[in-house]
């Protein structure tokens, strides 16, 4: 007795095998292609220079992407510092106006802050 398991994987090699047999057994007498020297444009870099190999091309666009993704971090975070330097200095100025407001309300000293008072 043959498992079903068993059944579907010979059925399975029988159907690889029929379908790989012309394949590999047609002899071709065509050579491997040899890297083309002409100076077509690499459209990918824009030079004039032969095109690299699979592996240079992959790793150049993996070069491209983290100088990219490396921008995107510094983009980001010099726009987070500016926020941040902006929110203190209008902390800082809210705060010294409260103070020379506070100061000018008690009367202890006449308010040192250029920023009009609001009433």
């Amino acid at each position: 007795m043959i498992s079903r398991r068993r059944a579907f994987s010979i059925l399975g090699l029988a159907a690889l095998s029929m379908a790989m047999s012309p394949t590999v057994l047609t002899v071709s007498d065509a050579e491997a292609q040899q890297p083309s020297t002409t100076t077509a444009q690499n459209p990918q870099t824009g030079t004039g220079a032969t095109p690299h190999t699979g592996t240079e091309r992959r790793q150049e666009r993996r070069t491209a992407r983290t100088e990219r993704r490396q921008e995107r971090r510094n983009a980001r975070t010099e726009r987070r510092n500016q926020r941040r330097e902006a929110r203190n200095q209008r902390r800082e100025e809210r705060t010294t106006g409260r103070a020379d407001r506070r100061q000018q309300r008690n009367g202890t000293t006449p308010p040192t802050s250029s920023t009009p008072q609001q009433h």
